[in-house]
């Protein structure tokens, strides 16, 4: 199979209207920027359709699309844990509990309500942390672009030291960088429902032509057989999700029911959702309340139903390349024999899209790519502005200077987003590589955050000190054990010289990601109890008030009919969430 797309002027065509489309929309709201809230919190006028829409698409970047495809062809069908568990319960949560904590206490970012909440010294930890994950985050989106660029595109050059890839990841970043620069938050979050609207226009088709091809879905599950039996797993394993989850070794995943549950159910799951600024940010741009809290449960609709667009093509490439009759095959990655699942995505387009159509699936990634990137770096913008720059470096400055600074702060977040592309480069799955980020940052940030709101004991110290530890017992969990197969102390076993030393090898680098996550969270939420009972809690009640849940008083939406509350949407979320679970065991 040739390396390049056969690509026709359509396919240019449709590529450049998108991009000249989106750079529009930047240009187009540059001259309602007149402001740092304008900027940097899209002035807290949206709608909950625009918002929640953005609050989803702003995740659809290089995790969903090349990552989640990619571990439909590793992990099989169990990967839509990541959206039936690992997503809707959180989002729920965040509309039901968080959502009139981050919009009522008029908190600018994730770490100003830490701020509000704990002290100075806490926010500031949360603040560069975040910082580093949202430009290691945009780095993947980047990384998925130029690896896709250099597939589909058939131009192959050399400058200097300089390849093709490097070109791509620059030209993308520039793209990013102009409409988020003009346009801000706004921007970015009409964009992010343009591109939510071109992947679903983008994508379906692929997943109708694949099922075509292998027979429907009767013929993937059949095919999928072969896969499962040839990875050593019962005939079902890779088309089942609870069933094989017994036992790590029983199923594609390498992890347990507790592993699914606790790890990326419980707290990678709620530590993305409840407390990472960059969706969280979507549901605060919001006009009103009830428009925030209904913006996660809007977003979760679409959630549940992703899977058929980004799952089920890695399914279906994994399934053709073991039919030889098929032609199909995934590419290995470079000096190895691994198969590099990140290809699944541009192979399957290159095989059975046709010209123009090609054009539009294309199209479809970069769009994807775009609202990953863009999402982070408008992300990374307000907590830099607001949580560095003016509470550390320059305070106490007119409101046109910090607007300047966070335009500024584009650039420098798209430059080390560059540098972060190129780390991600060592992981064979990107999904992967994100999942350790969370582990990491996120899954001790929540332990700290469910006290925080529910514990009106939880001191400033306990909080801090126990965020430190939670990311230090990750680092430790992580440099002691390492996933079967590992080529890199990048992938665990740093702190004993190697994975010939370390004290647990887990079956995948996914299992190995959700109990790290599990450690982080557990010694986080052991050392904020014990560090809170034993020091003074410096916050009046009268501070709490609004921050904590037994303090504030209960939200109510007077005059909408029992139906149209967030609560019963809720329930009606739940409820799918949980039939699609049962349908799919």
């Amino acid at each position: 199979m040739e390396s390049a797309f056969n690509l026709g002027w359509i396919d240019y065509l449709i590529m450049l209207v998108y991009f000249a489309f989106v750079i529009g929309i930047g240009w187009a709201l540059k001259k309602y920027m007149k402001n740092a809230v304008d900027f940097l919190e899209a002035g807290r006028s949206l709608p909950a359709w625009v918002t929640g829409l953005a609050f989803i698409s702003a995740n659809l970047g290089a995790l969903e699309v090349i990552g989640m495809a990619a571990s439909g062809a590793k992990y099989g069908m169990a990967t839509v844990h990541f959206y039936w568990i690992g997503a809707i319960p959180a989002m729920v949560f965040l509309a039901i509990f968080m959502m009139p904590f981050y919009y009522g206490s008029k908190a600018r970012s994730v770490p100003e309500y830490l701020k509000l909440r704990f002290d100075e010294k806490t926010r500031g930890f949360n603040a560069f942390s975040f910082a580093i994950m949202t430009v290691l985050s945009s780095g993947i989106s980047m990384y998925a672009m130029a690896l896709l660029a250099q597939t589909l595109l058939p131009f192959h050059f050399e400058f200097g030291p300089f390849s093709e890839f490097d070109f791509y990841l620059v030209f993308a970043a520039v793209i990013v960088l102009v409409y988020t620069y003009l346009g801000g938050l706004t921007s970015a979050i009409y964009n992010e429902v343009l591109q939510f609207f071109l992947i679903v226009i983008g994508f379906s088709p692929l997943v109708i032509l694949g099922l075509v091809r292998i027979g429907g879905w009767e013929g993937l599950k059949e095919q999928l057989e072969v896969v499962s039996l040839a990875h050593g797993f019962e005939k079902d394993a890779f088309i089942s999700t609870w069933k094989y989850a017994g036992s790590p070794e029983a199923n594609p995943l390498g992890v347990e029911w507790f592993g699914v549950i606790m790890g990326l159910g419980f707290v990678l799951s709620f530590g993305y959702w409840c407390t990472n600024f960059l969706v969280v940010q979507r549901a605060m741009a919001a006009g009103s309340m009830a428009a925030a809290r209904k913006t996660p449960l809007i977003g979760a609709i679409p959630k549940m139903l992703l899977p058929v667009l980004v799952i089920v093509p890695g399914m279906i490439a994994i399934a053709l390349s073991y039919m030889p009759e098929s032609g199909f095959t995934l590419p290995t990655k470079e000096g190895s024999d691994v198969l590099n699942y990140d290809m699944a995505i541009p192979v399957m387009l290159k095989t059975y899209f046709p010209t123009g159509v090609l054009g539009l699936g294309v199209t479809a990634l970069l769009a994807s790519f775009m609202s990953g990137m863009a999402g982070n770096v408008s992300a990374f913008n307000t907590v830099f502005t607001y949580d560095i720059y003016q509470s550390y470096i320059r305070p106490d400055k007119p409101d046109r200077h910090y607007f300047r600074v966070g335009q500024l702060t584009t650039v420098f977040g798209v430059l080390v987003s560059i540098l972060a592309a190129y780390v991600a480069k060592m992981f064979n799955n990107v999904m992967d590589f994100l999942q350790l980020i969370f582990a990491f940052i996120n899954a001790p940030l929540f332990a700290t955050f469910l006290l925080g709101m529910f514990w009106k004991r939880a001191t400033g110290h306990g909080a801090f000190y126990a965020l430190i530890g939670g990311t230090l017992g990750a680092a430790v969990h992580h440099g002691l054990t390492a996933p079967a197969g590992a080529d890199s102390m990048v992938k665990g076993g740093w702190l004993v010289g190697g994975i010939d030393h370390v004290l647990k090898i887990y079956p995948s680098e996914m299992a190995q990601n959700f109990w790290t996550a599990i450690y982080a969270f557990g010694i986080c939420l052991v050392l904020t109890i014990i560090i809170s009972l034993s020091t003074k809690q410096l916050k009046t009640e009268g501070q709490l008030k609004g921050l904590v849940y037994s303090l504030t008083p209960k939200y109510r939406e007077e005059g909408l009919a029992w139906y149209r509350k967030p609560e019963f949407l809720a329930i009606i979320v739940l409820a799918i969430a949980l039939v699609f679970s049962i349908l799919f065991w």
